[in-house]
């Protein structure tokens, strides 16, 4: 379908830009949950399927979120999210917890849920581009579940794929949550 992950990424980034909204994953996340206690997380920006009323949700619910915290070069830390007033300014304009936990933090989630701006049926993710999830991935317990939060539309046959990229089980949106092919619930 696509030759190169950048047209691929080009061609998703277009078309959510010119959504009427964006939508939220709280309604669909509150249906699906497993029984879990520390989400990592991320701070939706933009166009991406929100993720704050989920994030308040979780709080709410005496869950743990980890948040993503972006290095200099591009690796993510993680930091427990004190409630949304309290986060700080990161790289990028990004929203963040004020306390760095390291990167392998996200090795102690019971579920991840990640941004993505395409995913395929077989679980490959395509992401911005920076390479952090991937890298963030990699830490990953064997067995936590992998969620990608993407809109309906944003989910395909194929993707473009690299020997470092790190598959999902499911694909998060606002309306559903769906298992992908070689996902551990199939």
């Amino acid at each position: 379908m696509f030759q190169t992950k950048a047209v691929a990424r080009q061609r998703f980034l277009d078309a959510r830009g010119a959504r009427p909204r964006a939508e939220g994953l709280l309604a669909s996340a509150q249906q699906v949950l497993p029984d879990v206690y520390r989400v990592a997380l991320y701070v939706s920006m933009g166009p991406e399927p929100q993720t704050g009323a989920l994030i308040d949700w979780l709080l709410a619910t005496h869950r743990e979120v980890l948040l993503p915290i972006l290095y200099a070069d591009n690796d993510l830390g993680w930091g427990i999210a004190p409630g949304a007033a309290d986060l700080v300014p990161g790289r990028l304009g990004l929203s963040e917890p004020p306390i760095d936990l390291g990167p392998d933090a996200i090795g102690t989630a019971d579920l991840i849920i990640c941004p993505a701006v395409a995913v395929a049926q077989d679980g490959v993710r395509l992401g911005r581009g920076g390479g952090s999830y991937d890298r963030a991935l990699a830490r990953v317990r064997p067995g936590t579940p992998v969620w990608a939060a993407v809109y309906e539309t944003e989910i395909v046959d194929t993707l473009p794929c690299d020997a470092h990229d790190r598959p999902v089980d499911a694909a998060l949106t606002p309306h559903q949550l769906i298992p992908l092919r070689g996902s551990v619930d199939d």
